[in-house]
């Protein structure tokens, strides 16, 4: 049989789909990202009631939730690698779970068997001549858990672009199609509160990107502002679990070309993207980029064959030894470790490697009280993303504090020096009592 054959006999609706495949007590896989099965998950929504403890395992997912609402619970219970604002409330109330794991790791979980998976829920382009769709915006994270789990459910979607690289999976195993025709959501990455300080933050990033570097670019604002400042350099590349819109400039100037990068020279490397309909558009079909499974992607050992690479990760905040928190805001639960560890470890291992933790020098809180996200110590209950022992540059917008083979008293110094003004005095006081100085 041919594979138009094994396609059309396959077509299904997502209700039809959702009934099918999804049992009382399955764990379930769902694609994430921009990538969201918006079709499919809603008649999973819909047929929820039907069920009983249904585990969906995820990380980011972008858009809205239904299936974290509070009538959701007994029925459908979200196990998530990574927690996005949308399943942030149900993680903090009790009714969603989150298992810690790096980035680099997430896809291992299932291929090794210890979360095997009855379903994987998918969204791919439309097969090309061969019968094979590409994942599109988010393969990094989807292709082993979908080449792990016994039943695939796919939409596949007219306006999914076709991506390249490892990101393809034939029809042959999609079990049930659901044809759909619709908008891959935007991400643009937005302003992260005060413009003017992720500029000076950028700036300052900017200043440490040698020509010929290989770049990480993080979720967030400051990331994608440092772009705009590397309009002089020459030859830089990029490997990274996600890249945004800022690259397409870059390529366009000239200035990102990839030529010098000693592991996929001529290639942007990736695990998936966020961005706009712009970004979609021109990663279609397009020869430059390649994307890769993020065990791939992220692992350290890969990340540090890159000469030159530069890994640009943000935080909650920082203590004065050197401690980054990235993940929780005390011992509430935020966000994940993400890739930070990843790149942060890869580009350290990396020959002439630059590891970068940006983030502004204060915060607002809902009172408008502010902060010091340079602190003496981290909150209580706070998640250590990246160690002391990993940590090398930390930017703030009044500068970099250098904090590789430094004592203490130095890192304290240091960071002080790149605190806010109206919080220096107090954390020189803290420091004398912690007899960091």
């Amino acid at each position: 049989m041919d594979w138009t054959s094994i396609y059309q006999a396959r077509i299904t609706t997502p209700q039809e789909a959702v009934r099918a495949a999804i049992k009382s007590g399955n764990r379930v896989f769902l694609t994430g990202n921009v990538s969201v099965p918006q079709k499919i998950l809603a008649a999973l929504v819909e047929y929820a009631p039907h069920l009983k403890d249904v585990e969906i395992c995820q990380a980011l997912t972008i858009g809205s939730a239904d299936y974290v609402k509070p009538e959701m619970e007994g029925h459908l219970r979200v196990n998530t690698m990574f927690i996005s604002h949308n399943v942030r409330k149900a993680v903090h109330e009790g009714r969603a779970d989150f298992t810690p794991v790096l980035l680099s790791e997430f896809p291992l979980l299932f291929k090794r068997g210890y979360l095997p998976l009855d379903v994987a829920i998918i969204h791919v382009s439309l097969p090309d001549e061969h019968g094979f769709c590409s994942l599109g915006v988010e393969v990094g994270l989807t292709k082993s858990p979908a080449e792990s789990a016994k039943v695939i459910i796919a939409e596949v979607n007219q306006q999914m672009p076709r991506t390249l690289g490892d990101s393809f999976i034939h029809v042959s195993r999609l079990n049930y199609i659901v044809p759909v025709d619709y908008p891959i959501v935007e991400m643009p990455m937005s302003e992260e509160g005060n413009s003017e300080i992720v500029e000076r933050i950028a700036g300052f990033i900017a200043e440490l990107i040698p020509d010929g570097a290989t770049m990480q670019l993080g979720i967030g604002a400051i990331p994608d502002a440092v772009l705009k400042y590397l309009k002089d350099k020459k030859d830089l590349g990029v490997h990274s679990e996600l890249f945004s819109d800022g690259v397409i400039d870059l390529v366009n100037a000239g200035v990102l070309t990839n030529a010098r990068k000693t592991l996929h020279p001529g290639k942007i490397i990736a695990g998936f993207m966020l961005g706009t309909k712009r970004l979609y558009d021109w990663s279609d079909d397009n020869p430059m980029i390649e994307f890769h499974r993020t065990e791939y992607v992220n692992d350290p050992f890969i990340i540090a064959q890159n000469e030159r690479m530069v890994a640009i990760n943000s935080a909650i905040e920082v203590d004065l030894t050197g401690q980054v928190c990235a993940d929780s805001i005390g011992p509430k639960l935020y966000s994940g470790v993400g890739g930070q560890l990843d790149f942060i470890y890869g580009a350290s291992r990396a020959k002439d490697g630059v590891p970068i933790i940006a983030l502004p020098s204060t915060t607002t809180l809902k009172d408008g009280t502010p902060v010091t996200r340079i602190a003496a110590m981290l909150k209580q209950g706070a998640g250590v993303v990246t160690t002391r022992n990993h940590v090398r540059y930390v930017v703030t917008e009044y500068g970099v504090a250098d904090l590789y083979g430094k004592t203490i008293r130095q890192r304290a110094r240091q960071l002080i020096n790149i605190a806010h003004p109206d919080f220096r005095a107090d954390l020189e006081k803290q420091a004398k009592e912690l007899h960091y100085l």
